[in-house]
């Protein structure tokens, strides 16, 4: 049975030889005693496709750092399986804390993941709402942490390590169809084969429900808040011979989202004598829109392997307001658009060149073109009658219009070894240089060591620091005219706005992972991070997309306690974390702020608003005649929070409530003759129907205030073929 949930410091023993511990070790076989595939031989070419996953796997290990492993049963094991956002699922990982707009952070950051599929990192997206990788592409899924080696570089949080699936790995095809609560309706579909040397496979799914965004009142149903929404993506391999493979995969995700409303909310501004209107009929509407692709060529020789790869991703989000509410309620109505356009080369390799060596090193170089527009009405600003010194909103609508393009550049470079010092003690030491320009231009050294002691075979213990440096998304920083809003209700409190810098921060990491029993894994991390320029990101007004900013200083620490048992019919996990994200200064984009939070934050510390004390999440799941075709699964789920910051007095000063929610499933596998398999699924999510808030709408960066899913019950049936 697969593990439900490996947690797990890398494997000294197994990674000097330069493997990742997911995987064996594989001998070294001079190249002339390697089996030599017939293009007709489909067992030798299936055993080459997977000799090369692994191979792959030794170019980019994650020594030293932690790493999380989902298995199929793990994921199967989350709420809804793999229908499920990956989000959901990455939120059953230790440090991961849950947020609003389906958003996760990790570790005490606001955002800073890079996904990578098949070792390739994509560009980051504009998609808020969307997660545009569902766990339904995966054939194995990791979430890496930690002091990560020096491949991992500009979004260091953590990194979704994605391996896709493959008509080698995932043969035939599914189909299944889930419908629940909220007027949800999910279907699926993929396929995979092979053809000789050619490998094909293809998933896609459609997504329509009543609550596309988190509810922002307490209710069992949001007001307008209704989602369509398909994702897809194929991977198409060939190999051209026993040591050399090409790839691609395409991808995309389009998504329709109506922005939910509060009812009984009182207009702010009057607008051409209208000073009553019923918030809960506004009709605002976003737009999502991603697309990427990825090619690659993968080669191995003896002790050598590389990868090189292009990559493109192009990214669109469209706001479509209230003409006359967003006006009523927020003074400015924006028609607004804004596109990103990334592309780039990425390349990879080892080189085994002793027996206690393995050398690595690999760059990324990156072109990015961000365009925006608006158009806008807003009111115009008039003398107070009052006091004709001081100006007032009007009543009379005002448009200007606003739009810009920015093109950055991102170039990285690294090298590294990994030096077995003894048989227990493996060193890996190495640096990268990184480099952006664009609305600012920067560049840093950043040095990394890891070092893992494995003692025996069932307790390995790892410390390691990291240099990083970290730039905001291209595609998040604010770039248009703050000129063109003078004298309406758009105007910013202040009109300061120090560009946003690249946060560089030291990052100190250690770890202890003992399994005293077959099949229980126990472990514990902790972590210190001290940064400048910290970055951290907010949803400012409309559009409902986030927008980076710096804090000059900041201090991130916490602790991971993690067990996991995986025995026989029994799987069950169970961590508990705990983090600390103090900040001070905001430095960059302050038009953003109020001067009182700007002076306030300028002389104190204070709490991230994305800063969670206590984060939670256990399971345990139990198959009933296991291995029949007709196995039952049962399985209950638990999150924890401790709550994330509001500001009531002063900014980001108190914990929201804390909550828990649980959830049920039964999975039944259902014997049909000439069937290759049928099974039904019943989920209940948050059963005891708990309310909890996951955001007020107050805080610094918050925008609008947001609930947890309230009791929901789905029916999944699926189908392979």
């Amino acid at each position: 049975m697969e593990t439900q949930m490996q947690r797990i410091g890398v494997s000294a023993l197994a990674l000097a030889a330069g493997l990742s511990a997911a995987h064996p070790v594989r001998a070294q076989t001079p190249p002339e005693a390697q089996p030599q595939p017939a293009p007709s031989d489909g067992l030798a070419i299936e055993v080459v496709g997977k000799r090369l996953d692994r191979e792959r796997s030794e170019i980019q290990p994650s020594l030293g750092a932690t790493r999380y492993d989902f298995s199929k049963t793990a994921i199967s094991n989350t709420p809804l399986g793999e229908n499920a956002t990956l989000n959901q699922v990455l939120l059953r990982a230790p440090g991961v804390v849950q947020d609003g707009f389906g958003q996760i952070h990790v570790r005490g950051d606001h955002g800073s993941l890079q996904y990578r599929l098949d070792g390739v990192q994509l560009p980051e997206g504009l998609a808020l709402f969307s997660s545009i990788l569902s766990p339904r592409f995966a054939d194995q899924l990791s979430l890496i942490t930690g002091s990560l080696p020096a491949q991992y570089g500009l979004r260091t949080a953590g990194v979704v390590d994605i391996t896709v699936k493959s008509g080698t790995t995932n043969p035939g095809g599914e189909a299944s169809a889930m419908v629940g609560s909220n007027n949800w309706v999910q279907p699926a579909l993929e396929y995979g084969g092979r053809s000789g040397n050619f490998d094909y496979f293809a998933v896609g799914q459609y997504v329509s429900n009543n609550i596309g965004i988190e509810n922002p009142t307490p209710s069992t149903s949001p007001l307008h808040d209704s989602t369509a929404q398909w994702y897809a993506l194929t991977k198409l391999s060939a190999l051209a011979d026993e040591n050399t493979r090409l790839s691609f995969i395409a991808g995309g995700a389009s998504a329709r989202y109506q922005i939910p409303n509060v009812p009984g909310q009182t207009p702010e501004f009057p607008v051409n004598g209208i000073t009553n209107w019923n918030s809960a009929v506004l009709d605002q509407r976003q737009w999502e829109d991603t697309y990427f692709g990825i090619a690659s060529l993968q080669k191995s020789y003896q002790n050598f392997n590389m990868q090189l790869s292009g990559f493109g991703r192009y990214s669109k989000l469209s706001y479509q307001p209230d003409a006359l509410g967003d006006l009523l309620y927020n003074g400015i109505a924006p028609w607004s658009q804004r596109s990103s356009l990334a592309f780039g080369v990425q390349g990879d390799a080892s080189w085994k060149v002793a027996s206690n060596h393995t050398l690595r090193g690999g760059f990324l170089v990156q072109r990015e073109q961000v365009s925006s527009y608006s158009q806008n009405n807003a009111l115009g600003l008039v003398p107070d009658p009052s006091d004709p010194t001081a100006l007032i909103p009007g009543e009379n609508p005002v448009g200007f219009s606003d739009g810009s393009t920015l093109v950055g550049w991102t170039y990285s470079v690294y090298v590294q070894d990994e030096w077995k010092v003894i048989p227990t003690v493996t060193v890996n030491f190495g640096a990268r240089f990184d480099a952006i320009s664009g609305q600012v231009s920067e560049n840093q050294v950043s040095p990394r060591i890891n070092v893992v002691w494995e003692p025996t075979p069932q307790i390995s213990l790892r410390a390691g620091y990291s240099r990083y440096f970290v730039p905001a998304p291209l595609n998040q920083v604010g770039f248009g005219s703050l000129a063109a809003r003078l004298g309406t209700t758009a105007e910013p409190e202040n009109f300061i706005n120090d560009p946003v810098r690249a946060e560089r921060s030291d990052y100190f990491d250690v770890g202890l992972t003992v399994k005293p029993l077959e099949g229980l894994t126990i472990g514990f991390a902790g972590y210190y991070k001290i940064a400048e320029n910290y970055l951290d990101k907010g949803q400012f007004g409309a559009p409902i997309q986030l927008a980076s900013f710096n804090y000059a200083n900041a201090q991130v620490k916490g602790f991971e306690l993690y067990a996991n048992y995986d025995q026989g019919p029994w799987s069950v996990y169970g961590n508990l974390a705990w983090s600390k994200v103090s900040a001070t200064r905001i430095n960059s984009a302050q038009y953003n702020f109020s001067p009182e939070d700007l002076a306030y934050i300028g002389n104190y510390w204070i709490a991230a608003d994305h800063d969670q004390g206590w984060t939670g999440s256990a399971g345990v799941a139990y198959i009933f005649n296991s291995g029949s075709d007709r196995a039952t699964r049962v399985s209950a789920d638990m999150l924890f929070g401790s709550g994330l910051r509001t500001s009531v007095i002063t900014p980001n000063d108190t914990s929201l409530p804390a909550y828990a929610t649980l959830n049920l499933s039964v999975t039944q596998k259902i014997p049909i003759n000439g069937s290759k398999g049928t099974q039904i699924r019943l989920d209940a999510i948050n059963v005891t129907d708990g309310v909890y808030e996951l955001r007020t709408g107050e805080g610094v960066g918050v925008g609008a205030p947001q609930y947890g899913m309230r009791r929901a019950f789905f029916v999944t049936l699926a189908q392979k073929f």
